[in-house]
């Protein structure tokens, strides 16, 4: 899921969805990438489950899927609380000062 996010361009078409749904057009006009490149692009976000999309009419809206960004939230949750969880370690056990 995070590899999806390792290319520029997904990562910015992905916070482009952030910001609400959009269709292929109205994404490459805010790209300097072609539709077909676009379209490819949301293809491999698709595929890692970050996108889904609807169709309207003739054209295919996409979106953020919680669902994927639960995971991806859930994956860095897990260093937080770590993080967390030695902090309040460290501040329940310091250092004995030395004299």
């Amino acid at each position: 899921m995070l590899e999806a996010l390792g290319d520029p361009t997904r990562r910015t078409i992905f916070e482009l969805l952030g910001a609400g749904p959009r269709s292929v057009a109205e994404i490459a006009g805010d790209l300097p990438v072609s539709r077909p490149a676009v379209s490819q692009h949301l293809k491999v976000l698709r595929d890692a489950g970050l996108v889904a999309s609807t169709a309207m009419g003739t054209r295919r809206i996409y979106a953020v899927d919680p669902q994927g960004l639960a995971a991806i939230r859930g994956y860095f949750d897990q260093f937080w609380n770590q993080a967390l969880a030695a902090f309040a370690q460290a501040a329940e056990n310091p250092p004995e000062e030395k004299t």
